[in-house]
């Protein structure tokens, strides 16, 4: 009985495909590319009696003659050879490369088996010989498979099926937590996929290693699980140019609790802002600065010399830029530090008056 394609999966190689020795994986979910693979070796091992021995090699590190050589000749006695080539593209840079390769894949001996794979960002743009790959894989009797990365409501429902596989108990809200902090609930392009399968099942180990046989709670992966800092920025993002204040806040919190560095990083949305007021948890500025403080290599400090340095041209040239779009900006000081403001009177119309954004120190003190 044939089994049902993974889920995320799109079989492109048809039923005959199924049953060969030959296979093109590709897609932004890495796990399930190597499920694919070990599939294929467990299909191709069974037939021969034994399990290949798997070469991993980069389509930049190898030829189609070397590929070749190791999957021409059959073996007499158990288990043969898997070479797994990642990331084809340079076999196929060439007519005569192309020719090469697919005489290699009409020739791969019974008991061995070839794996092509890529992976790729699905924001991305498909690599332009996947085309070419995918047909040269069908008219050899292979199988070709796209595994897409699941996101959002359905990597909570992966995790849950992976965690049953696995025997792991899940609590109520658990799953979910978990793809939340591997950065799943992250809009589209703004989160790189590929691994956070990968990082999931990891992560669904060492949680039912630590709980030891007991149900894992969704405080467990609060505390076990890192969060997945640069999605979470970008989230941020997301939620402040929707307007998800009470969201916003929250990611907010957990982007100062995990940035390792006293680094602030602000993005301007083009539907919000009006006012945009950083500040910090420093000594402040000297008595006097905040009026020199945006000009060109200004010194807060008149003491510091030539050679100490100053403010540089960051503050000059945000200043150019926000005055050109009829903005302005200051300077003054707090009873926590310094705070730098910028406002945007062009945008005063499509944001309530006096809407503020304010980010503040980088990391807890």
């Amino acid at each position: 009985m044939r089994s049902a394609p993974r889920v995320g999966a799109r079989v492109t190689g048809g039923p005959a495909g199924e049953g060969s020795n030959l296979g093109l994986y590709w897609g932004d979910d890495a796990y399930a590319i190597e499920r694919a693979i070990d599939a294929l070796a467990q299909r191709v091992g069974s037939a021969a009696g034994g399990p290949p021995e798997r070469w991993r090699v980069g389509g930049d590190a190898t030829s189609a003659s070397l590929i070749g050589e190791r999957l021409a000749t059959a073996t007499m006695f158990g288990g043969g050879s898997l070479a797994i080539v990642s990331e084809p593209w340079p076999l196929l840079r060439s007519k005569a490369g192309r020719e090469e390769l697919a005489g290699v894949l009409g020739n791969v001996a019974p008991g061995n088996a070839l794996a092509l794979t890529a992976t790729f960002d699905r924001s991305a743009k498909a690599p332009a010989a996947l085309d070419a790959l995918r047909e040269l894989v069908r008219g050899a009797g292979g199988e070709a498979r796209e595994f897409k990365a699941p996101k959002g409501g359905a990597m909570t429902r992966w995790i849950e099926d992976r965690a049953a596989e696995r025997s792991i108990r899940l609590e109520p809200g658990a799953a979910r937590e978990l793809a939340t902090r591997i950065g799943a609930m992250v809009a589209e392009g703004d989160v790189d996929r590929r691994r956070q399968g990968m990082v999931a099942v990891g992560e669904l180990d060492k949680l039912a290693l630590y709980r030891g046989g007991q149900p894992v709670t969704q405080d467990d992966v609060r505390a076990l699980v890192a969060e997945a800092v640069p999605g979470s920025a970008w989230a941020l993002l997301d939620a402040v140019g929707e307007r998800r204040a009470a969201e916003a806040n929250e990611l907010l919190a957990r982007l100062m609790t995990n940035t390792p560095e006293p680094v602030l990083l602000a993005q301007l949305h083009r539907r919000v802002r009006t006012l945009i007021e950083v500040a910090d948890e420093g000594q402040g500025l000297p008595e006097g600065a905040a009026r020199l403080i945006f000009d060109r290599f200004a010194r807060a400090d008149s003491a510091r010399s030539r050679a100490q340095g100053g403010a540089g041209l960051g503050l000059a040239i945000v200043d150019a830029i926000v005055k050109a779009h009829g903005g302005e900006c200051s300077a003054r000081n707090s009873a926590a530090g310094a705070v730098f403001t910028l406002r945007l009177p062009d945008y005063a119309r499509s944001a309530a008056a006096g809407s503020v954004f304010r980010a503040g120190p980088a990391v807890p003190s």
